[in-house]
C-alpha cells in the first residue's frame, strides 16, 4: 500500500509502442490545458474544436481546414461551430482570420483573487477520450457569448 507522500513512477504498459511525433505531423495538448482548468470553463463544443485545431494544425499552431470540413468532421452545425470559435477566442487559445486558424501557447496562469483554482491532479494519465467523457458531461454549463464571423470557409 502506498503513503501520501509517495510517488507513482510512470513507465510504458507496453514500451514497443510509446508515442513520437510522426515526421510529416505535430501536435501536442499542453497538460495545463487540464490542470489548470481551461478545459473546464469551455463548453464541449468548444473543447472539441480546441482539440481538433491542435491536432491538424502544424509547428506554428496553424490550421486551414474550412467551415464546410470542420463541421462534418466534428458533427457540429454552423452556430455551434461559430460559438466555440468564438469561445476560444475569448478565451484567449486561438485566433482566427478566414481562413486561418492560430492555436495559441496557453496564457499564463492568472494570479490573485480571479485566479481559477483548478483542483491538482493526483499524478494518473488522462487519456483523450477521458478529456472528450468530461467535456461532453460538461455540456449542459452555462453558455457564453457568441461573436458573428465573417464568410464561409472554403475546401
Amino acid at each position: 500500500m502506498k503513503g501520501k507522500n509517495s510517488k507513482v513512477h510512470k513507465r510504458p504498459i507496453d514500451p514497443e509502442r510509446v508515442r513520437r511525433i510522426p515526421a510529416e505531423g505535430f501536435s501536442w495538448i499542453d497538460r495545463r490545458f487540464v490542470r489548470e482548468g481551461f478545459i473546464e470553463r469551455l463548453s464541449p463544443e468548444a473543447i472539441l474544436l480546441y482539440l481538433f485545431l491542435v491536432a491538424v494544425s502544424d509547428a506554428r499552431g496553424l490550421s486551414f481546414y474550412a467551415e464546410p470540413t470542420i463541421l462534418r468532421i466534428l458533427k457540429l452545425n454552423l452556430q455551434e461551430l461559430t460559438q466555440a470559435r468564438s469561445r476560444l477566442v475569448n478565451a484567449k487559445l486561438i485566433l482566427y482570420t478566414y481562413p486561418i486558424y492560430q492555436v495559441l501557447p496557453l496564457p499564463p496562469q492568472q494570479r490573485g483573487p480571479s485566479a481559477f483554482s483548478a483542483t491538482p491532479r493526483g499524478g494518473d494519465p488522462m487519456s483523450l477520450g477521458d478529456i472528450l467523457k468530461l467535456a461532453m458531461a460538461k455540456a449542459g454549463s452555462p453558455e457564453g457569448s457568441t461573436q458573428e464571423e465573417d464568410g464561409a470557409g472554403q475546401s
